[in-house]
């Protein structure tokens, strides 16, 4: 049986950084697939009832969203596979890189790749939490989701850095009232941050309780608002009730990378390093997209701008393969990715 016919671009992931990706890919005539591991398209986004800040729009439902880039796509002749969770990824010897599809159940070629698998947060766990994330009163992200918080009473969850800089931020621009719990008397954050913090709590109604855990996120009868949520004493072990109108869960993310470990450099922290010129990974031809990468700043519009960078990228790439690996090779020099 003869081979089918090779791709110019596979795209591995379908959230609005791969999507955008195949938007410019499409547009410029290469053959374009869209791999995505689930039974529907969009990531992250399909989770968030109102996109606010998302250039042009005042408005739109994250499914809306990605439905609107899906048909952008296959207008241009880009083609979309679901169900298709990419397992492997190797460069032949003709060249052509390949891409093991659900374990062995298909192989595709393609001249180029890009990687837009993007990442997923941190949950807890907790009771609770995902009911709550599903009516939009459990949030992961400040910048995203603050602004529906206005003259709000929230509980925010995490000891890290972004923990404590969203804490301020949120308490600053919209609520009325944050309470900050870490699990630890002392926070993990950077000493200048968490001086910050203290400084401007009584200022803005902070509330810091350590060492505190989040044991439950108590919904109403109608299950569409938080009634209370439960805190326990990680030492003493007694349990609290505390009415807040939302919980915003702040403790990392984690990339959807760990099949391209020894495929592709990683972060310790299992990001995909590049460089950030052209965002090129460690093998030519494969380059990166989204919140997947080292350095992301994890919002809606830049993951689409990776994602136009990476196809603009493609583009001079495939005038000089061999010669335009080893420029970015040589421009990286010592300094590594």
């Amino acid at each position: 049986m003869a081979e089918p016919t090779p791709y110019d671009v596979i795209i591995i992931g379908a959230g609005p950084a791969g999507f955008a990706a195949a938007l410019y890919a499409t547009r410029d005539r290469y053959r374009t697939l869209v791999l995505e591991k689930s039974g529907l398209p969009g990531g992250q986004i399909l989770l968030t009832d109102r996109v606010e800040n998302y250039p042009g729009y005042e408005v739109v439902s994250g499914p809306d969203l990605i439905t609107h880039m899906q048909k952008q796509v296959e207008r241009f002749g880009g083609e979309l596979a679901v169900s298709s969770e990419v397992t492997g990824l190797v460069r032949r010897k003709d060249g052509l890189l390949e891409v093991d599809v659900n374990a062995g159940e298909k192989k595709l070629a393609a001249r180029a790749v890009i990687l837009a698998p993007g990442s997923d947060y941190r949950t807890l766990g907790v009771p609770g939490e995902e009911q709550m994330r599903q009516a939009t009163k459990v949030s992961y992200c400040a910048t995203c989701d603050g602004a529906f918080y206005r003259d709000k009473h929230v509980l925010a969850v995490g000891g890290g850095n972004t923990a404590v800089e969203d804490s301020i931020y949120l308490a600053e621009r919209f609520t009325k009232k944050l309470t900050l719990v870490h699990r630890r008397d002392e926070f993990r954050a950077q000493q200048v941050l968490v001086d910050e913090l203290r400084e401007k709590a009584g200022k803005h109604n902070i509330d810091i309780k350590t060492p505190f855990v989040l044991e439950e996120i108590v919904p109403t009868g109608q299950g569409d608002e938080i009634d209370h949520v439960v805190l326990r004493h990680a030492t003493t072990g007694l349990c609290e009730e505390l009415k807040v109108d939302g919980v915003f869960v702040f403790v990392g993310m984690s990339p959807n990378t760990s099949w391209l470990d020894g495929i592709v450099e990683l972060t310790k922290e299992g990001y995909i390093n590049c460089d950030c010129r052209t965002l090129q990974t460690s093998m030519p031809g494969v380059f990166v997209a989204g919140d997947c990468r080292y350095g992301a700043a994890m919002q809606l519009a830049t993951a689409c701008a990776d994602g136009v960078i990476a196809a603009m990228m493609i583009k001079r790439y495939f005038r000089a393969p061999v010669s335009w690996s080893r420029e970015s090779a040589e421009h990286l020099g010592g300094s590594g990715w």
